[in-house]
């Protein structure tokens, strides 16, 4: 399993363990974070929790550049978060080579940019335009996020960039202001029918839970079961160590939480 651990260059985001907005807290983040399971970095300047602020590409440009540029100098793969073009763009520019599309390639223009780069696309499940407003699923979810990749890979055969997806099933993207049981039935019911995104013969791309509760490890260890092929961490070493510890058919208790995250 391949883990993409977390770089947070947005003030806004509510994991403040992982954000990091210049280019020295940058690497010492990244460090960190591949001396500690990571072998890859998702790095992203504008948070996507409903209270969060909209920035323009140019502001979102100014709080990424340094971060990102620290990411790219450990000469792993980099994966730009962003549903702005011109923010995606400038980001492959410098060193980039995964594209972490959080419009989910509504915006042809994103698509054409995957396709022009030629580089690796993580496609998020997301009703709606925008992952700070988005539309309730109505029905069986894992149907509904079935329906809607067979559609955007359609539309991806087209611009020929369907090859190079990594499928991620949307769960950090939620209408704003779900109480959190009902995110946590979602999300349930989400990751026990991840295996249906095989039909689709991609890579499937999870990012899991950094707040640490018995539940929220409970849905981490449903994905570490499914055995997806990467995922988005902001505490790769517990990630690590929860997969190695279900491979060895002993499992560790969703009482055993990572202290130093602990709110």
């Amino acid at each position: 399993m391949r883990i993409f651990g977390v770089v947070n260059a947005s003030p806004d985001s509510l994991a403040t363990f992982s954000v990091a907005t210049t280019y020295d807290e940058s690497l010492s983040r990244c460090a960190a974070l591949l001396a500690n399971g990571a072998d890859a970095i998702d790095i992203g300047a504008q948070a996507s929790h409903g209270e969060a602020a909209f920035v323009t590409p140019g502001a979102e440009w100014e709080q990424l550049e340094g971060p990102l540029r620290a990411a790219v100098s450990f000469g792993v793969d980099v994966s730009v978060d962003t549903w702005q073009v011109p923010t995606a763009r400038l980001a492959l520019d410098a060193g980039a080579t995964v594209l972490n599309a959080a419009d989910a390639l509504q915006d042809d223009n994103m698509m054409e940019l995957a396709a022009e780069r030629e580089v690796e696309v993580v496609l998020p499940f997301m009703l709606g335009p925008d992952p700070r407003h988005l539309r309730h699923v109505v029905g069986d979810p894992v149907a509904a996020m079935v329906e809607w990749f067979d559609q955007q890979l359609r539309r991806a055969d087209r611009w020929g960039i369907r090859g190079r997806m990594m499928l991620d099933p949307g769960t950090g993207f939620a209408p704003a202001h779900w109480d959190w049981a009902d995110r946590f039935e979602y999300q349930k019911a989400i990751y026990d029918g991840l295996g249906e995104l095989r039909r689709f013969e991609l890579p499937i791309y999870v990012p899991v839970a950094w707040k640490q509760t018995p539940d929220r490890l409970e849905l981490v260890d449903i994905v570490l079961r499914q055995d997806i092929d990467v995922a988005r961490a902001h505490i790769p070493e517990q990630i690590r160590a929860r997969h190695a510890a279900i491979e060895a058919g002993n499992p560790l208790p969703t009482s055993d939480l990572a202290l130093d995250y602990v709110d």
